[in-house]
This record gives C-alpha cells, sequence and structure tokens, in this order.
C-alpha cells in the first residue's frame, strides 16, 4: 500500500509515519534524505540550496523505485503539497492520501520555536490551497482523501 502523508511543515508527518510504519516498510521523507546527505554537523532541516536539489533527486529515484514495491510492502511517502497531477498519480496507484495538521496556531508556532523562518512562507501557503478545497475543514486532524 501506499501512503501519501501530506501537512504544513512541522504539522507531524514524520511523528505520524513512525507511529504507523514497520522496519520493513519503505518510509521517504525529504527532511531524512536531506540529513542523510548532509556532512556532520549540518542542521537538521537544512534549507543548503544545492543539497536540496541533489535530495530532489534522490526522493525522485527513490519514489520510482518504492512504487514498483508497493504490492509487497507499505510505502509512506511525505509530498507536503501535491499538486493536482500528483494527486491524480497517486489515486491511479490507489495511494491512501493522508492530511496532517494539528492546526495553523500549532503549525507556527513549532516552526517559530524549531523551523528555518522561511517554512512560515510554505505553511501559509499550504493553508491557502487548502481553505481553496476543503472550507470547512476543521483543525487538528489527520483525514484521508
Amino acid at each position: 500500500m501506499l501512503y501519501v502523508v501530506t501537512g504544513p511543515p512541522a504539522a507531524g508527518k514524520t511523528s505520524w509515519i513512525e507511529s504507523r510504519a514497520k522496519p520493513s516498510d519503505i518510509v521517504i521523507d525529504l527532511d531524512r534524505i536531506t540529513r542523510a546527505l548532509s556532512g556532520p554537523g549540518a542542521p537538521n532541516w537544512n534549507q543548503n540550496p544545492t543539497l536540496l536539489r541533489v535530495a530532489h533527486k534522490a526522493r525522485y529515484a527513490a519514489m520510482h523505485e518504492a512504487f514498483e514495491h508497493r504490492t509487497r510492502t507499505d510505502v509512506y511517502l511525505i509530498h507536503t503539497m501535491p499538486s493536482a497531477k500528483w494527486l491524480a498519480r497517486y489515486r491511479r496507484m490507489d495511494a491512501q492520501v493522508i492530511a496532517v495538521d494539528p492546526g495553523r496556531s500549532i503549525v507556527m508556532a513549532r516552526i517559530d520555536a524549531m523551523r528555518d523562518p522561511e517554512m512560515r512562507r510554505v505553511a501559509t501557503r499550504w493553508y491557502r490551497s487548502r481553505t481553496a478545497t476543503a472550507p470547512g475543514r476543521s483543525a487538528g486532524t489527520a483525514l484521508e482523501w
């Protein structure tokens, strides 16, 4: 099974996966990939443009291969804000798409405490896109859609 986990930065997507995935499952998380590719002492959320470019390429290669194995093992993919094209692709693979969102105020407080301030922009964009597609949805939930 393919699980696509969406949500704003600092929402708890990684924690959601860690509470469910087994050691034999495949987890594709750009933050983890970036950390694995970073040199010693690099920050947990390294936003170095060159490093991110390499990490994105590694993520796409991992996705391509993991999708081939989704019938034999669970695959968890963090995709913060998938486009309509990506969502259609995931649905063709019978993926479960889960949105993790503890609420805007919690996310912004976590970003202020732990993340690069630039992530506020990403979170704002995520919330704007959700308002346009799912008005009236309550915060603090994980939704499948």
